[in-house]
């Protein structure tokens, strides 16, 4: 089954994620990522949600979310059409004996250091999900000790606006 990014426009209300999620889970998709975030409008909340499920399920979906009342709008994000990125925080393993071999993998994926400790690197990377996956192959040879990810963020490219088009009617 492809996955799907839906970008919802919702108001932030409270128990709203539990119904849109709750809308999956009774119809047994699984929810790969979600992430949840405001918008440049006071008031509105943008859930970006990736699921792994056929096309027709998904529209009926869509239909029952469209029906809950602080959903405003409903995007589906190809790939092509949208900027989509990961991000994920990485403790790697990085002793005196290693420690140059890890910081060349983390220049090579324009990655960054955010701490720094005697045995170890805390590993700040951004991107798509192919750069994420090549990442962690580079460095787990090295020794993952700990790993946060994010969910999925993802915007339509271009210059218009999910909300613009909201507001305007």
């Amino acid at each position: 089954m492809p996955s799907h990014v839906l970008s919802l426009l919702v108001e932030d209300k409270p128990g709203l994620l539990t119904r849109v999620a709750g809308l999956f889970a009774r119809r047994g998709f699984n929810i790969e990522s979600l992430a949840v975030g405001v918008t440049e409008v006071p008031g509105l909340s943008r859930i970006t949600v990736v699921v792994d499920v056929d096309q027709l399920p998904l529209e009926q979906v869509t239909k029952q979310l469209n029906k809950l009342v602080n959903v405003i709008k409903i995007v589906e994000l190809d790939a092509t059409a949208s900027v989509q990125r990961e991000h994920m925080l990485v403790k790697v393993r990085a002793d005196n004996a290693n420690r140059s071999n890890v910081l060349e993998v983390v220049n090579l994926f324009r990655a960054h250091i955010v701490d720094y400790a005697p045995d170890a690197v805390v590993v700040e990377v951004t991107g798509d999900k192919g750069k994420i996956d090549a990442f962690l192959r580079a460095v787990e040879p090295f020794g993952i000790r700990e790993l946060a990810q994010s969910g999925l963020l993802a915007i339509g490219r271009g210059g218009k606006s999910i909300t613009e088009r909201v507001l305007r009617g």
